[in-house]
Parts: C-alpha cells; structure tokens; sequence
C-alpha cells in the first residue's frame, strides 16, 4: 500500500509541475507575437502576486474547512480553464491585452495556492518523508522538463498558444486526479485565524539574529534579478536565435535534479554558508555569460548560463530552506518556511519582475532580432551588478551558526 501511495504522489507531483512548466517559458514569445511586448512583465507579476496570496487562503479557508485533495482538485480545474481561456481571448477580443492579463492571474491566484497543498497532501501520505520526499519532488521537475520538450522540441511551439492550451487541459486533467488521491483531512480544522501564523512574525521574532536577518534580506533581494529569468531568458534566446528556447530552458531542471542529489555531499564539506555563496557567486555568473556572450550571440555561454540553474537554484533556494529548517524550532518550522516563500517568490520576485518590466522597456524600446543584440547586453548587466553587490554583502555580513551536517548526523 504505501509503494502504491508513493507512486500515486509521483503522478501528482509529475502533473503539478507539468502544469506551470508547459507555459511559463514560453509566455513571454507567445506575447511578443500577439503585440504584447510591453506587458510581459505584467503577465509574470501573477506568479508572485499568487504567491502573496496563497498563504492567507490556505490558512483561511483550505486549511480549516475543507479536505486537502478537493481543494486541490476545485483549485486545478478553475486555473486550467483560466490559462486555457487565455489566448483564445487574446486573438479573438477587441481589448485583448486586458482580458488575456486578467485570465494569467486568474490562474495563478487559483494555481499558486496547489503548491503548497501538493506538498502537504506528500507530507501527510508519505511514512517515510526524509527519505521518501526527495525522490517525490523530482517527478515534479521531470514533469517540467517533459512539458517543455513536448511544447517547444515536439510540437514547435514557442510562439502559439499551443503551450496555455495544453497547460489548461493538464490542469483540468490534474484536478480531475486530485479527487482521486486518499483522503487528508484540514490539518487546522477548529484552529482559530492568526495573521501571525500566515505572515511569520512569530517566527521572525524567534530567530531574530543579525545572521538570520542578513540571510532573509540577501535572499530576497536575490529574488529580484530571479525574475528576469523566466519571463525574459526565453525572448533573449530567440533574438540570439537560438531555436527552441523553451526547450532549451529545460536543461536548467535537467542540472537542477543533478545538483539536488549532490546537495547533502556539498553540505558536508562546505556548510551553509559556503553553499549560499556558491548559490549567489552562480548567478553572477551565469548573468555574466548572458551579457557577455549577447553582442555576438555565443551559444554555448549562453547555454551555459541555463545550464547554471542548477547550483543558481538548489544552492539559493533549497539551501536556503535546510537552512531555516535547522534554525528554527519545532513550534515555528512551518511559520518559518512560509516567511521565506513570502520575502523570495512573493516580494522579492514581484519586486524583481516590475523592476524587469521597466528596464526591458526602457532598453529594448520594441527592437527585436539581431539588431537587439546589443542592448541585450546592457539589460544583463543591470542584473549582474546586482547579484554582485548581495553576494558580497552577504560574504561580509553572514555567520551560519548552526552545526554541520556531520556533527548533527553524530
């Protein structure tokens, strides 16, 4: 029975991911050639604003009245008929770019909030989480990595709506399968309401430390040059003309999963805080391969900036959260975790993504091709800078005072 659960969890997590990853590297070409270049940024700012969100609604709603997998279930099936919805109005309505914008956040407000009910629906079924989890987790990025070969390599889709099509379908389809799944009742059924448990001030004031407040803050702004990647990366790539950019954005998760299953090995003989910096040092570099290699459009610098996703990501954001599991206590864990999805993906990413917007607007001003070559280069650079200065600041100013993973196994 439980190798049936297991299995069961890793067709949900293969779907979940499948779902975001079917549209999200392609989003940004798909506007450009509809005439909404201007409002890519617009377009990427539902991730984080979801993000922001889901945490209230779980601890309003999902997490005191309803069971777990409904939700889930209710949740996919109106964010896939949202994105599915999406391009049809963008080449059939008279305000296209408005109603289009409304259907993308429409979807991520509803999409957003799965997240984290997938993760606690593998949390509750699974006897073994340490060491079942992991493996879990991995479907979802193989599920990312299948989406854009079948969207961009296959069927050649970077610039239709082809990808929100099959992103609608699958998360139709991912509801469906959530009614499936074992019952998990609401983990906070009869608890009352606290903005507090939502927001992590409790949590904040436990682990109050200059360390720790460096920690969160260098993060987070870290997050802002984040959000030039999925939303810009792949329009880069096509005036670099580099053909299939979706696609080629999924060697990023390919070196994800490599880097993850070597993260407890870099733990043990680096600690935390030389995996941190290896993190921000890994995203100075690969926007140095992005703005170097964008006037002559060298290929391989920037595969290998995509190809760096793996020690940018797992290094950053997994670390990171290894990291705050083993500061904080057993009462503000969960608290803890939710105060770093809101300062990464919720405000630092949207931060980030408005400030994006604004840059490629300004720089780009509607070139396009190889003539946009050029000011390529000076949009990465803003954000190499940028990484530089927080990796820096967080070598000077960061003391990890947690033990190493050795003497905890010990």
């Amino acid at each position: 029975m439980s190798s049936l659960i297991t299995v069961r969890l890793m067709v949900m997590m293969f779907l979940q991911f499948f779902v975001w990853g079917a549209w999200y590297a392609t989003g940004g070409n798909y506007m450009r050639a509809r005439g909404m270049t201007d409002a890519i940024y617009i377009a990427y700012m539902a991730s984080p604003v979801g993000s922001i969100v889901a945490p209230f609604f779980l601890g309003m709603i999902a997490d005191r009245f309803f069971a777990v997998q409904r939700v889930l279930g209710v949740m996919h099936i109106l964010s896939g008929l949202a994105v599915f919805a999406a391009p049809l109005v963008a080449e059939r309505a008279v305000v296209s770019t408005p109603l289009f914008l409304t259907l993308l956040f429409v979807h991520m407000l509803c999409y957003m909030p799965t997240v984290g009910l997938a993760m606690a629906t593998a949390f509750h079924l699974l006897p073994r989480k340490e060491r079942q989890f992991p493996v879990v987790r991995m479907f979802g990025t193989l599920g990312w990595i299948v989406a854009g070969i079948l969207v961009s390599r296959l069927l050649q889709g970077d610039t239709t709506a082809l990808p929100m099509y099959i992103a609608g379908a699958g998360g139709m389809l991912t509801g469906l399968y959530s009614f499936t799944l074992p019952n998990v009742p609401p983990a906070g059924a009869g608890r009352r309401f606290s903005v507090r448990d939502i927001t992590g001030i409790d949590a904040l004031r436990h682990l109050r430390s200059r360390s720790f407040i460096i920690f969160i803050v260098a993060v987070g702004l870290t997050s802002i040059p984040l959000a030039t990647y999925f939303a810009y990366v792949p329009v880069f790539l096509r005036d670099a003309g580099v053909e299939n950019p979706a696609f080629k954005m999924t060697f990023g998760q390919m070196s994800e999963v490599f880097f993850l299953l070597l993260l407890p090995w870099f733990f043990l003989r680096m600690g935390v805080k030389g995996v941190l910096v290896a993190g921000m040092v890994a995203w100075v570099v690969r926007y140095a391969l992005f703005a170097f290699g964008a006037p002559e459009a060298v290929t391989w610098m920037l595969l290998a900036g995509i190809i760096l996703h793996g020690p940018c990501y797992d290094f950053v954001y997994v670390a990171g959260q290894v990291y705050i599991d083993r500061m904080a206590s057993p009462e503000t864990r969960a608290q803890a975790q939710g105060l770093f999805v809101l300062a990464t993906y919720g405000i630092g990413q949207g931060l980030g993504t408005l400030a994006a917007g604004w840059v490629y607007n300004a720089i780009m001003q509607g070139q396009s091709g190889v003539g946009a070559l050029a000011e390529w280069h000076f949009f990465w650079l803003i954000p190499l800078v940028f990484a530089m200065v927080i990796t820096l600041l967080f070598l000077a100013g960061f003391k990890d005072t947690t033990k190493p993973l050795a003497t905890r196994a010990a």
